[in-house]
């Protein structure tokens, strides 16, 4: 399924289980991994020595990837390096659509609660830029990524990429042998008055079941042999959170949505604050133009 992995690494805290679990998905799929490092030269702290600011980061670029393929060496993984220079965001993009890349995995890291961030906001962009799948990986040191996967969570509104995203998927449950869980909320909130009227419940709760029912189907059609609807009321992300918990959930799928380029937008904001919070990975799969 993935035969072209990029991760692009900067050897920071935490980097080095992002680095294993990025092994792990290899190892299974026999992939290649391109370990990228990107010299940002776009940094405010960048500091021209004996006028070679260049070739200072790109040192620390090679030095960075020498341990990384050093783990790699232990782990018996296929790979390359490269080091690159330029913005980190979009280069990281673009390399991987020039390169027809697969799969790109991504360090996300953060602090509890709404304070949560991307690191650098590198992530972030490049879940939001990218054509190609993402899968964004926190590095937390009290939380354990399993691999392979056996319980996925595929939200979904019913829209055309979320579907789309769903087979994506559904594709990868089928080659593990996965489990798929399907949730489709019912935010009230978004109702206003309407929610005190039985029809618009009834309309809003129909929508929902037709939206998990669809992948589903979807889902069975591909060869999964296992799956569970959820079809919840309340706040999006709060329920999603609430399922991976409850369900043992391993690594959950959604999709990205919007127009090439930096105005590109998140799946009603869902994603984002899915891909910010979730204690499991999140593979976020683009809308074709």
């Amino acid at each position: 399924m993935y035969e072209n992995i990029l991760l692009p690494y900067d050897g920071s805290e935490g980097a080095a289980a992002v680095l294993h679990h990025a092994a792990e998905i290899a190892h299974w799929a026999d992939a290649t991994i391109q370990v990228l490092y990107v010299a940002d030269t776009t940094r405010d702290s960048v500091t021209v020595v004996e006028g070679h600011t260049v070739d200072v980061l790109e040192q620390e670029g090679e030095d960075t990837l020498e341990e990384a393929a050093k783990t790699l060496d232990t782990l018996g993984v296929s790979y390359d390096t490269d080091v690159v220079q330029g913005n980190p965001a979009p280069t990281i993009v673009e390399y991987a659509e020039r390169y027809d890349q697969d799969l790109v995995v991504m360090p996300t890291h953060g602090r509890e609660g709404v304070s949560r961030y991307l690191i650098g906001s590198v992530s972030e962009k490049v879940v939001r830029l990218s054509s190609v799948p993402v899968l964004t990986v926190r590095m937390k040191p009290d939380e354990t990524l399993e691999f392979p996967y056996e319980n996925i969570l595929v939200p979904t509104d019913g829209s055309t990429a979320a579907t789309h995203a769903a087979g994506h998927l559904v594709d990868l449950a089928a080659a593990l042998d996965a489990t798929v869980h399907v949730l489709s909320v019912v935010d009230d909130a978004t109702l206003g008055l309407d929610v005190r009227s039985a029809s618009a419940g009834k309309e809003s709760e129909q929508a929902a079941t037709d939206a998990v029912e669809t992948v589903v189907s979807e889902a069975e059609a591909r060869g999964v042999t296992d799956t569970v609807r959820h079809v919840e009321h309340g706040d999006p992300v709060a329920t999603i959170l609430d399922c991976i918990e409850s369900n043992d959930i391993h690594a959950v799928g959604m999709a990205t949505t919007g127009r090439r380029g930096t105005d590109r937008i998140l799946l009603g904001s869902v994603a984002e604050k899915t891909v910010r919070s979730a204690p499991v990975p999140v593979l976020t799969v683009a809308e074709p133009e």
